[in-house]
């Protein structure tokens, strides 16, 4: 007995050594000495010690954490009857103790709730003896408020378990529990909680009272839990909760026929504290998400009059709103309204006219105090966006008065944030623009709203651009020295203008467009390219890089929809842009955007974010056959496919200061030239030599500089990477025969060993490496069946060869780096392996390599490769495999292709790879992620 209490008094030493002290070492001697404790025989019995005797919170909490593990553990399950035993004793400890700490009771309140998830399909004597939750509660909810709160949580915290999957049993088994209890148990809770929350609101609850403010926020959490389960195991991601449909079952009908459950709801929100609101407002999101057949139309028409006027005395009487939680959740019930009915329904509502005032002034109000809760306005901007567009399909003969808001909806956007420009550059605060995920976002719902109503939008947006302009004009022409400041500021409201005009000519949609409004975005297009000749001009002075990505996002908006095959060539727009700045055909057109294109990477070549998405509108443009057609004829084309070097596109230089991954965007480049110049190049091998010449130097230059032994390892890096990423982008877009093989004999045999050398020398330095293994797999991948070789060439061989070479050198070399630091693994060693493996998949699945010739000629090519990989996975631990996806992918896919077309290969295998290989799918296949776990 004295061992027992000396055991004891030991272990709330190093409990509290554990939660209390600053010492770092001290705190992982204590870890240690407690995880030994719970992996002790005796640790069950220790426990049940700790909460009889243990005069420390903290004791109890390792206690009940220590419960937790060992009622979840999958191996030597503890028996039923001691499960059993611990559940009784857990509820009573809490039934005689209502007064732990929180953290203590909210510990064995989790440890109940898994033995009850756990053993739920668990029989003594045919009854289900961890079912009766409902009966376990009650006498907790007949005692005092304290005890109450415990039943509640306890509830609470019982719904939440059973909802959440976890990793360590099958998901199979977490369904049918989950199914199981939503079936018998879930709607007595839900019901319960309703009913005493009518209790609680029935009575004058003294919310001052701490306990009594706990308790109803403990049944609100209740409610939630409930409304918020997982009905049909879809597992929604929660950040697509705007998509979220409640799945409630059949047998809830009753309770939400019957509108005193949304009418408790909306009482509760007018008579609580600010404090609880959110919660209840929560829950109304929920109920306004139940899915729509649970109704017939009748039934559906009444519960959303009910909805929609509980939102509508919200709206009447907003004193709870300026606390963000309950704007926040405000909104997202607003945006639920049109996301779960339609808008012919909601116009037949008897108060619709009054509630669509109220919202569209609640919106414009929200939009011009744009610094307040900026994440809500989504939901407030979504609602209007699926209102707006559904206004062609509205069948119900009462007005739908959208014509009447929708224009102040978008003016109060437009305006606000025009006016936040001044108060950002006044206040030095975080400027919206530079998120640049959230413009994007909020742009593209308004182009949809925007284009509702279209001619009071254009004419907005021709007005105060027309103000802006002007104005930023007279200021580049003043002498005053306040100028500047100015100058700025009306820098940003052209640039949220420019941003403003590209997403709603972005919105544009054929069918429902006409002449008239291609005509308005005619007037918008030419303002804006009238803005672009001015700053172009004045780059040599100075630029603005967001005007310029404001530029580019209108230029890719107005490509998508008026460049190419989308739009009809006399369209009213060509005929303004012809009136107005003599564009007369979309070649001309297309002339601004590669002048745009070109003047950008002449002046913002330094400027990563301008240059890539430059490069990317030059991408975007030469996927179209009929533009690439016409760009090829533009002679600034011709001038790029004859001058791209450092010399006339500073991005191209070798620039010491520049990181080497910022080298990327020139791979975008390089397929984008490719393209271009594929157009005309037939078998002219005249005309690709001549392209060619830049890279030629370049591979001469680092040639030169690897054949002597002091050559600058820095230059030789940034030019071979540079190098490199320019041929990965021509391969990639070379993917006709003809044109390829010009490249294969252009690159090998002459500068392939290069390559090889570059991987030898700087293995250890993924920056480099990578990006030549990553065009080493572009080369052999036989995309569009470029490679077939004629019957009689050895090509075929000598590319695996090389192939096998690098792999081998590689992956022999990157070995014997020895133990990388887990958060440095997959840069330093992961990324190439999967590139090896990706780049092996390829060239075993081109066909255009005999495979049986090196057994043959006893090349061992074929061998090295095989075991190169296999020694390569053997170094990777499982976990590894599943944690990063792209190498996942790699190695599944290559081990399908082994599994297909190299059996013998791994019938020969030893045991222990085979069983790690087994292992491996086995894994593949139960891990919860999308794996692309082989089918061979």
């Amino acid at each position: 007995m004295a061992d027992h209490v000396q055991g004891l008094a030991q272990l709330e030493i190093l409990c509290k050594q554990l939660y209390e002290t600053t010492d770092t070492a001290v705190r992982h001697q204590a870890e240690k000495a407690l995880v030994e404790f719970t992996n002790s025989p005796d640790c069950l019995s220790k426990c049940q010690l700790l909460l009889e005797r243990g005069s420390s919170s903290y004791s109890q909490l390792l206690a009940a954490t220590c419960l937790s593990k060992l009622v979840s553990r999958t191996s030597n399950p503890l028996p039923l009857e001691q499960r059993i035993d611990i559940r009784n004793y857990v509820l009573n400890y809490l039934a005689t103790r209502p007064k732990l700490a929180a953290f203590v009771t909210q510990a064995l309140i989790q440890l109940y709730a898994r033995i009850t998830k756990l053993g739920w399909f668990d029989c003594q004597k045919d009854d289900y003896v961890f079912r009766n939750v409902i009966a376990d509660v009650t006498r907790f909810l007949q005692d005092s408020v304290e005890h109450c709160i415990i039943g509640v949580t306890i509830l609470s915290q019982l719904t939440n378990e059973i909802n959440q999957a976890d990793t360590t049993h099958p998901l199979t088994k977490h369904r049918k529990i989950a199914s199981s209890f939503r079936d018998s148990s879930l709607f007595d809770i839900f019901t319960l909680s309703c009913n005493l929350l009518k209790q609680a609101s029935g009575k004058n609850l003294n919310l001052n009272d701490e306990s009594q403010h706990g308790l109803l926020m403990q049944l609100l959490k209740l409610s939630y839990n409930c409304l918020n389960y997982d009905f049909i195991g879809t597992s929604t991601d929660e950040s697509s909760d705007d998509l979220c449909t409640v799945q409630i079952p059949t047998s809830w009908r009753s309770a939400f026929l019957d509108s005193s459950t949304l009418q408790l709801f909306f009482n509760l929100y007018h008579s609580i504290p600010p404090s609880l609101s959110p919660l209840v407002l929560s829950c109304l999101v929920q109920i306004a998400s139940v899915r729509r057949s649970l109704f017939n139309n009748a039934e559906r028409a009444k519960f959303l009059s009910h909805l929609v006027d509980g939102v509508k005395r919200i709206l009447a009487n907003p004193q709870c709103l300026p606390d963000p939680n309950n704007y926040h959740e405000f909104c997202r019930l607003l945006a639920r309204l049109k996301s779960n009915y339609q808008l012919g329904e909601l116009v037949k509502v008897e108060n619709y006219p009054e509630v669509i005032r109220l919202i569209a002034n609640f919106t414009v109000t929200s939009l011009q105090h744009w610094e307040f809760a900026p994440n809500s306005v989504h939901y407030l901007l979504s609602l209007w966006q699926r209102l707006a567009a559904s206004v062609p399909y509205v069948k119900a003969t009462e007005p739908h008065l959208l014509e009447t808001y929708t224009p102040e909806v978008t003016k109060a956007y437009i305006t606000s944030r025009l006016e936040s420009v001044h108060v950002i550059l006044r206040d030095g605060l975080e400027d919206p623009l530079d998120d640049a995920g959230l413009v994007q976002q909020q742009l593209d719902q308004l182009s949809t709203i925007g284009r509702c109503e279209y001619e009071k939008t254009c004419a907005l947006l021709v007005q105060l651009f027309d103000q802006a302009a002007q104005s930023y004009q007279e200021l580049l022409q003043s002498t005053n020295s306040n100028a500047v400041d100015i100058t700025v500021q009306e820098v940003g409201r052209l640039t949220w203008l420019v941003y403003i005009i590209g997403a709603v000519i972005g919105g544009r949609v054929s069918f429902a467009s006409t002449d008239e409004q291609d005509a308005m975005d005619g007037e918008l297009v030419c303002r804006v390219l009238q803005l672009m000749n001015l700053t172009d001009s004045r780059l040599a002075q100075a630029g603005n890089e967001r005007l310029e990505l404001a530029m580019l996002s209108f230029f890719e908006q107005f490509r998508k929809i008026y460049i190419g095959d989308q739009v009809q060539k006399s369209s009213k727009l060509y005929r303004r842009l012809s009136e107005v700045l003599g564009l007369n055909n979309e070649t001309m057109v297309l002339s601004v955007f590669i002048g745009k294109i070109i003047t950008n990477l002449k002046y913002w070549g330094q400027c990563e974010p301008i240059t890539s998405k430059t490069l990317q509108l030059l991408n975007d443009l030469s996927l179209g056959y009929p533009s690439v057609r016409k760009l090829v004829k533009l002679s600034a084309v011709q001038f790029m496919l004859n001058n791209h070097t450092s010399e006339h596109f500073s991005f191209l230089g070798v620039n010491n200061q520049s990181n080497l991954s910022d080298m990327r965007c020139r791979t975008t480049f390089y397929t984008a030239l490719g393209r271009l110049l594929m157009v005309d190049l037939g078998e002219d091998e005249d005309q690709f030599e001549q392209f060619m010449l830049p890279l030629t130097a370049a591979f001469e230059a680092v040639a030169q500089m690897l054949s002597t032994n002091t050559f600058n390892e820095q230059e030789a890096k940034r030019t071979l990477v540079g190098l490199v990423r320019d041929l990965r982008g021509i391969a990639f877009a070379f993917n006709a025969k003809t044109s390829f093989m010009m490249l294969f004999d252009w690159i090998y045999p002459a500068y392939m060993p290069i390559l090889q050398r570059a991987i030898e020398l700087w293995y250890h330095d993924p920056a480099c490496t990578t990006p030549v293994l990553k065009l080493m797999a572009e080369l052999v991948h036989n995309r569009s069946q470029r490679l077939l070789f004629d019957v009689s060439s050895p090509n075929g061989i000598l590319l695996f060869r090389e192939t096998s070479k690098m792999i081998t050198t590689y992956g022999n070399r990157i070995l014997t780096l020895g133990e990388v630091p887990k958060d440095q693994v997959y840069g330093v060693k992961l990324k190439g392996v999967s590139v090896c493996f990706t780049m092996l998949k390829a060239v075993l699945s081109g066909n255009y390599v005999n495979f049986g010739v090196f057994r043959l000629y006893g090349d061992d090519a074929l061998d090295n490769a095989l075991q190169t990989f296999i020694k390569l996975l053997l170094s990777i631990p499982h976990s590894d495999l599943l944690d990063y996806p792209k190498l996942s992918q790699s190695f599944y896919s290559l081990l399908e292709v082994l599994t297909q077309d190299h059996m013998n290969f791994i019938a020969s295998l030893e045991p222990q790879v085979v069983m790690y290989i087994l292992s491996s799918i086995s894994e593949g296949l139960t891990a919860l992620a999308d794996t692309m776990v082989c089918t061979g």
